[in-house]
């Protein structure tokens, strides 16, 4: 011990010695460059002296540095003969050295294994309903950004995640990315145990966990993990299995290298838990699950599949928690305590990652002795209810850090894997083939282009809980928008109460703003029947009628009102809508439904309550019919005259450059994705409604109003460019063509009235 001292003083004076010597010289150099700096030219005759100098306090610098050294390796000798003490916590094993072993994160030289830049790797994630498929996200990106290699993603889900995730990585099209999905239904309904027969007559054990209690707040999907070997292909023999709370900051091959790690005994990778949650000790009577030491959290688990379906897993961890919670009665911490129980009789089995594979960061962690240097951060793990809120003196880098692949433009990360050869979907084939055949010399090529954009959609971005009634008459109002118009949400939901299915044109950044401005409003997060849908920012054309495609395909009722988010319903109009429905006998018909449309000028409106209050105002000229006075043809076909006095439906005919609001059945025909920004958008689709003879019903005592706002950057546009008018013009003779191809000599007419002719 007296030599170990020794030897510690001698090196503490070293380093002493080095860091005056450094700062000199640096000074000494420093100096000199700023003479240059300031163009004064040293005298020639120290010139030499000054080098004789330097060139000797290099070879100081030099010695001390080898003393350094010699007296490191003498103090490693010293501590390694006279040290019985246990390795400081957030030791880790390496090479695979079972748990105990005196190595640390910091190895001087560990074994390096790589991954071959092109082998496929496998990630298993748990994802279940709308903020786990928000969250999982965030974490996608963060590995899609370091990431090398190509990789496959498998999630075991619930109906709405999948529905959200597979939309999402289909539009989002990265290359080399591959995704299965995996119903968690089939792996938690049931009660323990329970048999089915199989197609091929073989009696299998259903994995079933909705028998384990569990106290926990992921609930039933937080015991999913534990049947892995059977919910994956059998083909499947390893996989990194990840929480939907992670951020990566590195590549994950680096990780997906540790399972060359592993001794012949080892099947799964774990990292200690940073938390003194399974001592037993954190409040009086506090009794956790039995555990190895800390115990191992469950965050990231690296899992040999083949091996553990050798050694009975699912036999091994089902007899475990039966036996356990005789006595525990539920798990407190979901699969992560029957991982621990199990580990605690097999400790053979796991092989025990350095921590900075698994920081985590819940009050009273102790993660922070996971990682002096950022360069040290592997992943970063919210395993706090609090998630960004939790208590962590680094919490604001971390922070940083999330919310940095939060915000990130994920269009970014479609980049390919040069030199690894990869099979790309149909679509992307039938994509890649379009945009080839683009002219960029097409004066209309930006339009063009535009049109076969592919966007990155995001279902049911927040939480949605509206049921479909069995109503045949039910209606769902439809509309699109961008960040520029989000101030009308709260007022079009104070006017209708029914549910909304809304687009909206954001980049990722400005989708995190909205969510924050939802979840702070009252009237919104109060709504449960409103699924906004992100569309990501990508071209420099307003994609309009891509978004009304994605709004209208995502509603639930037999019918929609397809509306524009700057025009506010009259109060009611929902029931009475429903109730036109079934009087007008729609179900029957093929029919749309016109709600008259007015504008106002006043940034105040007292609005109307009725229509004879709006034909008040309309007489005092405070309210005006919709474009009057800039765009007549658009509505004056619905007849405003006859509506003042009519009390009953009545019917109009279709006329060139008509664009009313309508009511019709969820299954009309989608809008025309060719016409982005301003113009046309709505009059084609009103032409093909017309096209398909729906009959053009105006309704008497229903009312719209349009608020004033600032004109858009598309409309700007229309008007300050002739080409732009020009490739408009050019897009409406080429769907004419297209809808006389599919109507035949019936669209003529359109085109004949288009000319006056």
């Amino acid at each position: 011990m007296l030599r170990s001292w020794r030897v510690k003083l001698k090196l503490l004076l070293a380093t002493v010695t080095l860091a005056v010597l450094l700062s000199w010289l640096y000074l000494f150099v420093g100096s000199l460059e700023y003479g240059r700096f300031l163009l004064l030219p040293p005298c020639l005759g120290e010139q030499p002296s000054r080098d004789v100098e330097r060139e000797a306090l290099a070879s100081r610098v030099r010695r001390v540095e080898e003393e350094n050294q010699q007296l490191r390796m003498q103090l490693g000798q010293a501590q390694a003969e006279g040290s019985d003490s246990s390795p400081p916590w957030g030791a880790s094993t390496e090479d695979g050295d079972p748990p105990g072993s005196e190595r640390s994160n910091h190895t001087a030289c560990p074994k390096q294994r790589t991954v071959h830049k092109c082998e496929l790797l496998h990630v298993a994630i748990v994802c279940a309903g709308h903020n786990a498929s928000r969250d999982v996200v965030t974490l996608v990106k963060s590995i899609l950004f370091h990431r090398k290699n190509p990789l496959h993603f498998h999630f075991i889900t619930d109906s709405v995640a999948h529905q959200i995730l597979q939309t999402l990585f289909q539009s989002w099209m990265v290359p080399s990315i591959h995704v299965s999905f995996y119903n968690a239904d089939d792996l938690k309904a049931g009660s323990y145990p329970s048999f089915s027969l199989s197609s091929s007559g073989r009696v299998t054990l259903q994995l079933e966990v909705s028998w384990i209690p569990n106290k926990h707040y992921s609930g039933i999907y937080g015991l999913m993990k534990l049947t892995l070997t059977k919910a994956l292909p059998s083909n499947l023999s390893k996989v990194i299995v990840l929480d939907t709370d992670i951020t990566f900051a590195t590549d994950i091959a680096e990780l997906w290298a540790v399972f060359g790690k592993f001794s012949d005994k080892q099947v799964i990778g774990l990292v200690e838990n940073q938390s003194d949650w399974y001592l037993g000790n954190l409040w009086k009577n506090h009794k956790p699950w039995p555990a190895l030491g800390r115990g191992f959290n469950t965050g990231v688990i690296l899992l040999l599949l083949d091996r553990l379906r050798r050694l009975g897993w699912e036999q091994m961890w089902r007899l475990t928690a039966e036996r356990e919670l005789m006595s525990m009665l539920s798990t407190s911490l979901a699969d992560q305590d029957i991982f621990n129980a199990v580990i605690k009789q097999n400790p053979a089995l796991v092989y025990q990652l350095p921590c900075f594979w698994n920081v985590q960061l819940s009050d009273h962690t102790r993660s922070e002795q996971c990682y002096t240097e950022v360069s040290d951060l592997k992943v970063i793990h919210w395993n706090s209810p609090k998630k960004l809120r939790v208590k962590n003196k680094h919490v604001e880098f971390f922070r940083n850090l999330y919310l940095t692949f939060l915000e990130y433009d994920g269009n970014l990360l479609r980049r390919e894997l040069f030199g690894c050869a990869s099979l790309p979907s149909p679509p992307s084939n039938q994509l890649q083939q379009a945009l080839e055949e683009l002219d960029e010399d097409d004066p209309c090529y930006d339009f063009r282009r535009q049109h076969l954009t592919q966007h990155r959609v995001h279902l049911f971005f927040l939480q949605y809980e509206f049921l479909a009634l069995p109503d045949p008459a039910d209606v769902t109002l439809v509309a699109q928008l961008s960040m520029d118009r989000l101030q009308m949400l709260e007022a079009i939901c104070k006017h209708w109460a029914g549910p909304i299915s809304l687009a909206l044109y954001m980049s990722d950044a400005e989708a995190q703003q909205f969510l924050r401005y939802a979840q702070a409003s009252e009237v919104l997060s109060a709504r449960r029947n409103v699924a906004y849908h992100i569309v990501y920012k990508e071209g420099q054309f307003y994609p309009i009628n891509l978004l009304r495609n994605v709004a209208l395909a995502n509603t639930q009722t037999p019918y929609v009102f397809l509306t524009d988010i700057d025009f506010l319903p009259m109060y009611g109009l929902y029931d009475y809508l429903r109730n036109s429905i079934q009087q007008l006998e729609l179900p029957q018909r093929k029919a749309a439904l016109i709600v008259p449309a007015f504008e106002t000028l006043h940034y105040r409106l007292t609005f109307p309550k009725s229509k004879a209050e709006l034909l008040s105002m309309l007489d005092m000229g405070s309210l005006y019919t919709f474009r009057y006075h800039v765009w007549p043809k658009g509505h004056a076909p619905t007849d405003y005259a006859k509506w003042r006095t009519a009390t009953v439906p009545y019917r109009v005919a279709w006329q060139p450059d008509f664009e009313p609001y309508v009511v019709v059945r969820r299954d009309c025909p989608k809008y025309d994705q060719r016409f982005v920004g301003f113009g046309w958008n709505k009059v084609s689709h009103i032409m093909e409604l017309d096209a398909q003879e729906y009959e053009l019903l105006v309704l008497p005592n229903a009312f719209m109003i349009h608020m004033p706002h600032a004109p858009s950057f598309d409309i700007s546009k229309f008007r300050l460019s002739a080409g732009y008018r020009g490739c408009l013009q050019t897009l409406r003779e080429e769907f004419h063509q297209d809808l006389s191809r599919r109507y035949g000599a019936a669209a003529l007419k359109y085109l004949t009235a288009e000319r006056g002719l």
